[in-house]
């Protein structure tokens, strides 16, 4: 589908993902799928479960607070605003708020979300 020109104004309330965050869907719609965007938020000490994307490619973009990205075979690096962490598909991945505060992160998603793109890792926490 092409997407018409609009303004949207996000009415989403934030939900506990499975994965260990908090997330606000801003824009995640099947007429414009080749991309979503959500607002998450770590809360301190946590980190989010080993998981991965099927055929999406992720981007976290952090706006607030400090954390540990683990991408892949990367070595875990230390993030905070500004920072930006690409996941491409099929990757594994998992954030830590290492901070005192909330982390929060856009996850820019191409194609958009959807919860079948969803795997989770951590086998030993189900």
């Amino acid at each position: 589908m092409n997407p018409s020109a609009r303004i949207h104004h996000p009415t989403a309330v934030e939900y506990f993902f499975r994965e260990g965050c908090f997330i606000t869907e801003w824009w995640n719609t099947p007429w414009d799928a080749a991309v979503s965007v959500a607002r998450a938020r770590v809360a301190p000490g946590a980190t989010t479960r080993w998981h991965r994307l099927r055929d999406v490619t992720e981007r976290y973009l952090i706006l607030e607070g400090r954390g540990r990205v683990e991408v892949g075979d990367l070595p875990p690096e230390d993030v905070g605003p500004g920072a930006v962490a690409l996941i491409p598909p099929g990757v594994r991945q998992r954030i830590t708020n290492t901070g005192d505060a909330d982390l929060i992160f856009l996850a820019l998603c191409t194609p958009r979300f959807t919860p079948a793109c969803y795997e989770d890792l951590d086998l030993d926490s189900r």
